[in-house]
């Protein structure tokens, strides 16, 4: 059978392909007696999700109603509590009835996006490196993908100078994400600003993509409902899953103009239902009465990131410092590169070596080659294990 050329398009996806090295690891570890697998490649948290949220979801999972599809109209409380959370969080007012929608997850929301406001051959607008549905959501709308290459000798900040007029004019979608994924970085108010001043002036959609926006170690994080011209042309994505925990739940949500929540939202009536309305009022009860939990587990990123750090910099590997939780954003280091290894390669030979599983920058786009991520997803004890694990090995081949 010969599939669409989108598939081909969209190739091996990172997480498939490590999750595969993975599972190679693991039954080979069984034979040989390996260490146990220290699973850093994905941003998928060891912690738990605030207590009233689980107990919510506990609470009403006896409702009958929580096992039963859920339409949009189910939704109508969600879409209130994301309404004031909004104000609270931003001062903006958002309209719960034609500005936002419950998503099953932020990264389901940036996939469906372009199916629902691009034509196929119209032209989509990714920073490179993003995170994976940036890019495979442009794919599956056959759409031309233009790429805003982020540089690390810039510090990874786009540099809308390198867009031509005409590219601005050919655009129909941009998107953008800061806190950025994978690069660590919270990035700056004013680059979304000049984002969608720009997209305004060319009637370009622009969608933020921001499940890290409470998780700035320093800094402030950007937010795109704190830009003029959200209303007309701007989309934002939240989730669940980084700031409070609830990853496996699958929960996001977005807040945008009118008539592109509008037009997502009649693509995904016939892709999905909503998610239960026992998982809703987790959601809900996470929003409302959980709002600081992002601000509480904080403190855990800050000393997983510094001890990791400093691990890892005694060990002879000049990482970064990130400003936001979750991730180091790291250099394949010379002594690999004079081996002929690219970032996919070393962390093959890492994980088949010690058991440690990161995940390579060219996973997310090209210009993320030369890089790797590591995710601050374990205790900080098991993460100094980790580098300890890794030393003689980085000595031997070094």
């Amino acid at each position: 059978m010969q599939f669409p050329k989108r598939v081909d398009k969209l190739g091996s996806a990172i997480f498939e392909r490590n999750d595969w090295r993975k599972q190679v690891y693991l039954k080979a570890s069984i034979k040989n007696q390996s260490p146990n697998l220290i699973d850093l490649s994905l941003g998928s948290s060891d912690l738990l999700p605030p207590k009233c949220a689980l107990e919510a979801i506990s609470k009403a999972l006896n409702n009958p109603e929580s096992s039963s599809y859920c339409l949009h109209a189910g939704t109508n409380a969600f879409r209130e509590a994301v309404a004031s959370w909004a104000k609270r969080r931003f001062e903006v007012d958002v309209d719960p009835g034609t500005e936002v929608l419950l998503l099953i997850g932020s990264q389901e929301g940036t996939a469906h996006l372009p199916l629902a406001v691009m034509n196929p051959g119209q032209t989509g607008l990714i920073l490179d490196p993003s995170y994976p549905s940036h890019r495979g959501g442009l794919v599956l709308a056959d759409a031309h993908i233009e790429k805003l290459v982020l540089k690390a000798k810039s510090d990874w900040k786009p540099d809308f100078g390198d867009l031509k007029t005409s590219q601005w004019e050919a655009l129909k979608l941009m998107v953008f994400g800061y806190p950025h994924n994978p690069t660590a970085l919270v990035g700056e108010q004013i680059w979304l600003e000049e984002a969608m001043e720009q997209c305004c002036k060319h009637e370009v959609v622009l969608a933020h993509d921001n499940p890290y926006v409470d998780l700035a170690i320093d800094g402030e994080a950007p937010a795109l409902l704190q830009c003029l011209g959200w209303k007309k042309w701007g989309i934002e994505f939240f989730s669940f899953s980084k700031g409070w925990c609830m990853g496996g739940f699958r929960l996001g949500f977005a807040i945008g103009a009118e008539k592109i929540i509008k037009a997502l939202s009649v693509c995904k009536s016939v892709i999905d239902f909503n998610q239960s309305s026992a998982l809703q009022a987790g959601a809900i009860s996470a929003l409302a009465s959980a709002g600081q939990w992002p601000e509480q587990i904080l403190g855990i990123y800050e000393e997983r990131r510094d001890r990791t750090l400093k691990a890892l910099r005694l060990m002879g590997w000049d990482v970064p410092l990130p400003s936001m939780a979750m991730y180091l954003w790291m250099p394949v280091p010379d002594w690999a590169i004079d081996q002929e290894w690219n970032d996919e390669i070393f962390a093959s030979e890492l994980l088949i070596e010690t058991g440690i599983a990161i995940t390579p920058g060219q996973g997310f786009g090209s210009g993320g080659e030369g890089w790797l991520r590591l995710a601050l997803v374990r205790p900080v004890e098991e993460l100094e294990e980790a580098v300890a694990r890794m030393t003689p090995w980085w000595n031997e081949h070094r």
